[in-house]
């Protein structure tokens, strides 16, 4: 009988691999990856976050959605998190300093900005996640993970910053999964990158 059972285990494991291999009714066969630095961000539209106040915080209009370089900022910090990763819940605090820091420092809290994407999240994960953890900022829902998808099907946390040039075209000058540690180094971090670039 053991043998029944360890030969069911290697058909089970096999199974999956092999579905693991074979793309989603719908889903493109080729592989697209996360923006790159130096590149420029997939042209995506998110829904407007919820209350007006995010909105205003964006400088983004009333219409329903939104694209990334429409947000009034000269560079912003994009978060791809999960409400159900443990990982983004663990970095929440570090990311709501990261605001605090922009948001207290009168030279950046109009030139800097932050927006949250729910990987696979509904707008009421959004706004459960937005609540258990005080998120400041503007978080947004992909409960299609159609936005995931565009930018690669990173893991989360996944960070990308994206500077806004004066003609308006944009720039990205960070793309990295995981946390970012200290939140005034990764500060410092970004507005040199975004000078120099």
């Amino acid at each position: 009988m053991g043998g029944f059972k360890r030969i069911g285990w290697w058909v089970l494991v096999g199974a999956v691999a092999v579905g693991m291999l074979i793309p989603a009714p719908g889903a493109s066969s080729e592989a697209i990856g996360p923006p790159e630095e130096g590149g420029v961000l997939p042209d995506v539209k998110l829904t407007l976050p919820d209350p007006a106040a995010h909105q205003q915080y964006l400088g983004v209009g009333a219409e329903g959605s939104f694209k990334i370089p429409q947000v009034r900022a000269e560079l912003v910090i994009l978060e791809i998190f999960s409400m159900y990763c443990p990982y983004c819940q663990k970095e929440a605090p570090v990311v709501n300093e990261l605001y605090r820091l922009i948001s207290g420092n009168p030279d950046l809290k109009d030139r800097v900005k932050i927006v949250g994407i729910g990987a696979g999240n509904t707008s009421f994960e959004v706004a459960t996640f937005q609540k258990q953890f005080s998120v400041p900022f503007p978080l947004v829902p992909d409960n299609d993970l159609n936005l995931h998808r565009t930018f690669g099907d990173v893991r989360t946390p996944y960070f990308i910053v994206i500077r806004m040039m004066q003609d308006g075209s944009h720039q990205v000058i960070y793309s990295k999964a995981g946390a970012f540690g200290d939140p005034q180094e990764f500060l410092n971090l970004l507005l040199s990158k975004g000078k120099r670039n």
